[in-house]
């Protein structure tokens, strides 16, 4: 039988290897700034066109390289970054594998052009699928430059499972935002389809971060700063009151390093427990300097996994530290995500029902498909009459002492008090003579009740309100048909880079759902209108940051851009668990539900109601 195995072709090699070490652009551009730091630049720019698809370009001010480091550079396993076996238990660069150069090159279309500092004239180099195609002197500034065009352009099958420009970019700014805060003592730019995205001048860490993320974001830091024998940790962490319900803002940097670890981020959860919901999650940035031989970094081609030496000791290290910070900053629970109101809680609490009405559209009442505030009781004394039978008829079944009834008309306030607490009578009635419960009522504020003729339907008021608003914003934006209200006093938007270029892509989607919002520049936005049927008591700013925040979320399900937004929209401005809602409210928002093409299930995969029938009822009673 002839001999079967033979070696691959360089080029087919590499382009193996590309698979692990290069996923996307964003894989790219963290190689490239990698080497630019390991360089020993002060100064690193970042040019991209078309979220990296069409265009990478790094230029940098470091050491530069030599005509043979130019041409060897790109040879599988070749690094200046170690010697030996031992050198992997010593390593403080970002790079060290000698793998990302060579992957790129059988990749892309590569342009080279580089010079030593004490040298006159540099070195181009162009290679297309490790090929070199072109060598050759050039003038070029001290330094390097390196531009990548046309990703994967001889691998269809990979280049096909690029993202939307949208996506990739957004994947690009996370990685240059890894190595930025990581290196706050370099100056970085980017620029994105010839706009200037970023400009961080040299500074410290906190500064960096705020110039990230915003000015606003400086009041919400806690300084973390503790020094042991095993490892020194510094870094940052959020105030509670400002924890998202997405996650984006925790990072872990091991020796300037970003890394990944679940294991470190229970430990942190753990520092904010009693202080936070379950599902809630704070912001943090954290720096770890620990001795290089006390860990391995040589887990993946990525470098974000790291082992620890004793992992256990790391992380009851990092728990008490953040504990610590909470603690000595005087950090004390001041958000309350969820409100639970007990019905076995309220004992003498009086129920207020107010006759004022939405200051934005006083003509409109109950819950619209937008969502509108709870309709006031107004002068119409048969209305606030039926409206007090109704708050009876609630509780006239429910074991509870001293309920009142309370409403307020202009300075006179009307009492009603339940007759469980006051007549001892009514306790001997007979359970078969009590009235039937026919109108809909909530429990805990968070499901209606609503009695069928085959029993009863437990309707989840959240999931069933995002149902509505998905589909009636998926409506709009099909038809392109929405109402807008002109704020009386435009609000001023100002996003992170990141979150305000996905909000330029998705604009003009945004507008349509009946927003009127116009971009200022430096990452800010005017709004000049809003939806007409948005809910009166919504923050329109922290409705925008919201549905941003959600449309990031979504982009994993790998979703048309109108049902993402579609979906980001109805989860940012539904009803939520803990908002009371008028009789009036709950009929229409059944109503619309069972009006839906789908009311079954909310967008997100929620059940929005569930069936009980009397045979099963009875069956469960009789067991």
């Amino acid at each position: 039988m002839a001999d079967i195995i033979q070696l691959l072709p360089d080029s087919i090699a590499n382009q193996i290897a590309a698979g692990e070490v290069i996923q996307r652009p964003a894989s790219v551009v963290k190689e490239l700034l990698e080497n630019s730091i390991d360089a020993g630049s002060s100064e690193i720019q970042l040019i991209l066109k078309d979220g990296g698809k069409q265009l990478i370009q790094v230029i940098d001010n470091g050491c530069g390289m030599s005509e043979t480091d130019a041409r060897l550079c790109f040879e599988r396993h070749a690094t200046s970054k170690i010697r030996n076996a031992a050198d992997l238990f010593a390593i403080r660069t970002m790079g060290f594998r000698g793998e990302a150069m060579a992957s790129i090159a059988a990749i892309a279309h590569v342009e080279m052009k580089t010079r030593l500092h004490d040298q006159e004239m540099g070195i181009r180099l162009v290679i297309e699928g490790s090929e070199v195609k072109t060598q050759e002197p050039c003038q070029t500034a001290a330094g390097t430059s390196l531009a990548i065009k046309n990703l994967f352009y001889n691998v269809p099958a990979r280049r096909n499972f690029l993202k939307s420009h949208t996506v990739e970019m957004r994947h690009v700014i996370e990685e240059f935002q890894h190595i930025a805060i990581a290196n706050p003592e370099i100056k970085f730019l980017l620029y994105h389809n010839d706009n200037e995205l970023f400009h961080l001048p040299k500074g410290n860490t906190r500064q960096r971060i705020v110039s990230i993320l915003g000015n606003n974001y400086n009041k919400r830091l806690v300084p973390v700063e503790e020094e042991t024998d095993v490892l020194k940790l510094t870094g940052f962490i959020g105030k509670p009151e400002f924890a998202k319900k997405s996650r984006g803002e925790q990072m872990f940097f091991v020796n300037n390093r970003f890394i990944k670890s679940a294991y470190l981020n229970h430990a942190i959860v753990g520092a904010y427990e009693d202080i936070l919901p379950k599902d809630a999650y704070p912001l943090y940035y954290i720096f770890m300097d620990i001795d290089p031989k006390k860990i391995d970094i040589n887990v993946h081609p990525t470098k974000q996994e790291i082992k620890f030496e004793d992992e256990k000791v790391i992380y009851n290290y990092l728990k008490v530290a953040v504990k610590h910070a909470l603690g000595k900053h005087s950090i004390t629970p001041t958000l309350d995500f969820e409100t639970n109101s007990n019905f076995g809680t309220m004992k003498k609490t009086p129920i207020t029902i107010s006759n004022q009405q939405s200051s934005r559209n006083s003509s409109k009442s109950g819950i619209s498909t937008g969502g509108k505030s709870s309709p006031g009781i107004q002068g119409d004394p048969v209305r606030r009459s039926n409206n007090i039978k109704n708050w009876e008829k609630l509780y006239e079944d429910l074991d509870i002492e001293g309920v009142e009834v309370t409403e307020e008309v202009g300075q006179q306030t009307l009492t009603i008090e339940s007759k469980w607490g006051k007549n001892d009578d009514a306790k001997k009635q007979n359970n078969n003579e009590a009235p039937q419960q026919k109108n809909p009522y909530q429990v805990h504020n968070k499901y209606i009740v609503s009695p069928v003729k085959s029993g009863f339907l437990l309707i989840d008021q959240q999931a069933a309100h995002e149902r509505i608003l998905f589909e009636k914003y998926l409506d709009t934006l099909k038809n392109k048909r929405s109402d807008v209200q002109t704020e009386l006093f435009p609000e001023t938007l100002t996003l992170t880079p990141s979150d305000a270029a996905i909000f330029r892509e998705i604009l003009p989607q945004v507008n349509i759902l009946g927003f009127d919002i116009q971009e200022f520049g430096n990452d800010s936005f005017i709004v000049h209108g809003v939806p007409a049927d948005l809910e009166s008591h919504v923050k329109t700013l922290q409705l925008i940051e919201t549905l941003i925040d959600q449309f990031k979320e979504n982009v994993k399900l790998e979703i048309n851009t109108n049902e993402n937004i579609a979906r980001s929209m109805a989860k940012s401005s539904c009803i939520k668990f803990g908002q009371s809602l008028h009789e009036l409210e709950m009929e229409e928002l059944i109503d619309k539900l069972f009006a839906c093409e789908l009311p079954y299930k909310s967008p997100s995969g929620r059940n929005c109601f569930i069936l009980f029938d009397n045979d099963e009822l009875n069956l469960r009673f009789n067991s």
